[in-house]
């Protein structure tokens, strides 16, 4: 469905002259019946409109499409989650940079390390100020979540195993743990061509936006091999050597002290929207539970142009779809009675792009206590693909999976089966919005008919949208909500699932 004009649209998005406001309560089958292919064809064509420059969280588009979505939960007689009695979450972030020339590593007696000569700050990592002092601590041996118990207040230079790369594949959780055992900063000697180390150093430079609501995870510091090797000659110690270890990572203490100082440039700071709408539950005692339904509603912007000239990556599968899974589920039970036992909240957050920002931010500030929510729904491209089949990622994480299966064995004329994950090896779990929840304690499932050749290209148009299936897997999304928002208990976790993802994520 294309649009004649930017006028059309902006008409169609603040007016919604196909629906009138739900007022009157349906049974379920009714309810059911409103989520429709029309239905769906009509929002991916709204929100994946060239007028909407493929809803990049840094741009104003994202407002417009917040905007849409806000009115779309006023209109169905949803209660605001956000700020302020607003549909509207905002949180916040910066456009940075390191000062290279106001920052700087001191070993007391010894030397200075300067950023861009002998060390770097990688680009993928945020940047914060910095004052710290602390005596320095060498670990050598291969790196985990457990921290050695000598990192306490310590600077830590940690010597990875030679020709182990991904040693520190794990490095978000690894600070984590280590920043919460009490180390104050992880300097790793990394050896890189003359040429290399210049393109990194210009990187560096570089401004990059990153979240501005939370904090205090320890740095990450790339030094030059020979200026480490030359700071441990001096200790009698060789590097090389401590490089030949295998072992699980052990602590050497020193008594050089070492002063980190990191200073930043702020450019600009924006706050992207999230969109929080609340249908509250009938039971007196269960309404005070909370079932959420999750899509993110950005995508990548505008880019390089593919063989036709196109430059905009409209996100009609990624994630124009399951941001209208939102909405005709809020829709749908909007329309229900009676309503479900528990609440519901229907989430559309921006920053999924940007590495899960929007979630982040929601699972860290939720509109109620977080041991309030039992489960999160998520839905993250179900547009495209098989007809009849959906990946639902994170069955075997929860008895969720077992609510899914009977659900959808209640429900054949859906012919839409809810299958395993096929790309094990991608960790997808771990790449949507679910996970924010699920990471929290939170159960969840991800909705999900994988990647295609138009997977964040321009080629993600609405027009390839299968409309009629995304219909029946909305609908299969609501027969589950409606299980779970209706039943005596909440779901409950598989006790290895939990250990792994909840309780090592909190070490």
């Amino acid at each position: 469905m294309r649009w004649s004009s930017v006028s059309a649209l902006v008409a169609a998005i603040f007016s919604a002259p196909a629906l009138a406001a739900c007022q009157n309560r349906a049974p379920v089958s009714a309810a059911v019946s409103s989520i429709t292919e029309a239905d769906v064809a009509r929002r991916v064509a709204i929100l994946a409109h060239d007028s909407m420059r493929g809803r990049s969280t840094l741009r104003p588009e994202i407002e417009t499409v917040a905007s849409y979505i806000a009115s779309e939960f006023r209109r169905l007689g949803l209660k605001p989650g956000g700020d302020g009695g607003d549909f509207i979450q905002r949180y916040s972030v910066e456009r940075v940079r390191l000062d290279p020339v106001a920052s700087s590593i001191s070993v007391a007696g010894s030397t200075t390390w300067r950023f861009g000569t002998d060390v770097l700050y990688p680009p993928f990592l945020p940047v914060a100020d910095m004052d710290r002092s602390a005596r320095l601590a060498i670990i050598s041996g291969i790196p985990d979540t457990a921290a050695p118990p000598e990192v306490k207040d310590r600077a830590l230079l940690v010597v990875l195993p030679a020709g182990i790369d991904n040693a520190l594949a794990d490095i978000d959780r690894i600070l984590f743990s280590w920043s919460r055992a009490g180390a104050v900063a992880v300097m790793i000697p990394v050896s890189l061509a003359d040429s290399s180390w210049r393109r990194m150093a210009e990187r560096q430079d570089q401004f990059r936006t990153q979240r501005s609501w939370d904090g205090g995870e320890i740095p990450l510091l790339w030094v030059r091999e020979q200026a480490a090797a030359k700071l441990l000659a001096a200790q009698g110690i060789d590097l090389a050597s401590l490089a030949r270890a295998r072992h699980k990572a052990q602590a050497v203490a020193t008594p050089l002290d070492v002063s980190i100082k990191i200073r930043r440039q702020v450019a600009s700071s924006l706050s992207p929207p999230n969109v929080v709408g609340i249908l509250e539950g009938s039971d007196p005692q269960l309404k005070n539970e909370y079932m959420v339904f999750s899509a993110h509603m950005d995508h990548v912007g505008v880019g390089r142009p593919d063989a036709t000239g196109d430059t905009i990556y409209n996100g009609a599968d990624d994630n124009a779809s399951g941001t209208t899974a939102i909405l005709e589920l809020a829709e749908a039970f909007s329309l229900l009675a009676p309503r479900p036992k528990r609440s519901l909240i229907f989430l559309t957050v921006s920053g999924e792009e940007m590495g899960l920002w929007g979630s982040d931010y929601f699972t860290s500030n939720p509109p109620v206590p977080l041991s309030q929510l039992v489960a999160d729904l998520n839905a993250d491209m179900i547009g495209r693909n098989w007809k009849d089949t959906i990946v639902v990622i994170g069955k075997e994480h929860s008895d969720l999976g077992q609510t899914l299966a009977r659900v959808s064995a209640r429900h054949p004329e859906l012919r839409m089966a809810p299958i395993d994950d096929l790309w094990p090896e991608e960790r997808f779990f771990f790449r949507s919005d679910h996970f924010n929840f699920a990471r929290r304690g939170v159960p969840a499932l991800f909705f999900f008919n994988g990647v295609h050749g138009d997977y964040h290209r321009p080629g993600d148009e609405a027009h390839k949208i299968d409309a009629e299936k995304a219909s029946r897997v909305i609908k299969l999304i609501f027969y589950l909500g409606l299980e779970i928002a209706n039943a005596p208990s909440r779901p409950r976790w598989n006790p290895e699932s939990y250990r792994v993802i909840v309780q090592r994520a909190e070490r």
